[in-house]
C-alpha cells in the first residue's frame, strides 16, 4: 500500500504537463491575504536610499530574509506583504529617518498546486493563494462525474506551512496508520448535505482524489443485461433490476443467482435469492456488494408449454390451402 502511494504521487508529479487542465488561481480574499514562505522571492524599494534597496531576495528555509545593513534578518514565513513591509520599516528606522518603502511579493514558489482529479469532470491543478474548502475545489473542476462513489480520498504530502497548530495536529492524529503520505476519506453524500466536517479545508500540495464506483454486473433473462455504478447509498436487487427495465418473461425468478467474491480471495461464493418472494415482501431484499455478478437464468419450459409452442409454430407456417402443401407419402 505504501509503495502504491508513493507511486501515485510520483506520477502526478511527473505527468502533471499532460493529464491537467490549465492551472486555477484562486484570487486572495480580504481576510488577511498571501502568506509568504520559504522560496518566495521579496522585492523591496526605499524611496530616495538606493543603497537599501532589495532587488531579489529569496526567502530561505528559516521564512528569513536578509536586510541591508542589519546583522539581524527579518522573518517573512506565514507573514503577508502589509506585515513584512512594516517590519522590514522598523529596521530601516534604525538607519533612515521615516523610512518610505514599498515591498512586494515578485515570484511564488512556497507552495504546490493542490491537485484534484479521479471521477471529476474537469481534472487540473490549483495554486491556492488562500485557504480553499474541498467544495470549492469540486466546484472548480466542474462537479463530480456519474461515475463518482461516496468516497472522497485526500492525501497531504506537507504539512500547512501556516496553518493553525490545532488543525495541523488534528490531522497528523489521522494519518492512516503510519504512512508516509497521510491521508484521510470524506463522505461525497454528507458533503452534498453541508455536513462541515465532510467539507475541510485543503492546502496547498495536497492531492484530492475522488474515487470511481464499484460495479455490479446483471446478466441473463432481463431487459437490458448491463454493469451498474454501487453508490454510497447502497443498491438491493429489486432497485437494481429496476434499472435495467426488469426481468424478461423467461426469466427464471424463483432462483436468481448471485456470485460474490470472498474476503481476500478471487474465489466466489453463490448465494440463492427468491425474487418473487421478495416482491410479495415474504422475504427480505438482499443489498448488493462490489463486483456482484447477478444472473437471471432461464426458466425451463413444462411438457405441455413445449407442446402449445410447437403447434402455434406449426400454424404460423402452415398457408392457406395447407393441405397440397404437406409432404405426402402413401403407406402401404
Amino acid at each position: 500500500m505504501k509503495l502504491k502511494v508513493l507511486f501515485l504521487l510520483a506520477s502526478i508529479s511527473c505527468l502533471s504537463g499532460l493529464m491537467f487542465g490549465q492551472e486555477v488561481l484562486v484570487t486572495p480574499e480580504a481576510q488577511r491575504g498571501y502568506l509568504i514562505g520559504p522560496g518566495d522571492v521579496i522585492s523591496v524599494k526605499v524611496l530616495g536610499e538606493k543603497d537599501f534597496d532589495i532587488e531579489a531576495a529569496t526567502v530561505d528555509e528559516d521564512g528569513k530574509i536578509e536586510v541591508p545593513f542589519s546583522d539581524t534578518p527579518v522573518l517573512a514565513k506565514c507573514r503577508t506583504e502589509k506585515e513584512l513591509r512594516a517590519d522590514v520599516t522598523k529596521v530601516l528606522a534604525k538607519y533612515l529617518r521615516n523610512p518610505q518603502l514599498s515591498l512586494r511579493v515578485t515570484e511564488r514558489k512556497s507552495r504546490p498546486p493542490a491537485t484534484i482529479y479521479g471521477e471529476v469532470r474537469t481534472p487540473q491543478q490549483v495554486v491556492l493563494t488562500r485557504k480553499a474548502t474541498l467544495l470549492e475545489l469540486l466546484s472548480f473542476s466542474g462537479g463530480v462525474t456519474e461515475e463518482a462513489g461516496g468516497m472522497i480520498q485526500v492525501f497531504r504530502t506537507q504539512a500547512p506551512m501556516c496553518a493553525d497548530v490545532s488543525e495541523d495536529s488534528d490531522w497528523t492524529a489521522e494519518n492512516n496508520g503510519g504512512l508516509d503520505v497521510p491521508s484521510r476519506m470524506y463522505s461525497l453524500s454528507s458533503l452534498k448535505q453541508g455536513r462541515e466536517e465532510a467539507n475541510p479545508v485543503i492546502y496547498p500540495g495536497d492531492v484530492v482524489v475522488v474515487q470511481k464506483a464499484s460495479p455490479v454486473y446483471i446478466t441473463g433473462e432481463v431487459v437490458a443485461p448491463q454493469g451498474i455504478y454501487l453508490k454510497e447509498s447502497g443498491l438491493s436487487l429489486t432497485e437494481a433490476i429496476a434499472k435495467i427495465g426488469g426481468v424478461r418473461r423467461e426469466a427464471k425468478t424463483k432462483d436468481i443467482k448471485i456470485y460474490r467474491l470472498k474476503a481476500n480471495s478471487k474465489d466466489r461464493e453463490i448465494i440463492s435469492v427468491n425474487y418473487d418472494l421478495i416482491k410479495k415482501g415474504s422475504q427480505k431484499d438482499i443489498m448488493l456488494e462490489p463486483y456482484d455478478i447477478v444472473e437471471v437464468d432461464k426458466s425451463k419450459k413444462s411438457v405441455l408449454q413445449n407442446i402449445a409452442e410447437i403447434a402455434i409454430g406449426i400454424g404460423k407456417n402452415v398457408p392457406m390451402g395447407f393441405g397440397s402443401a404437406l409432404p405426402q407419402r402413401v403407406l402401404y
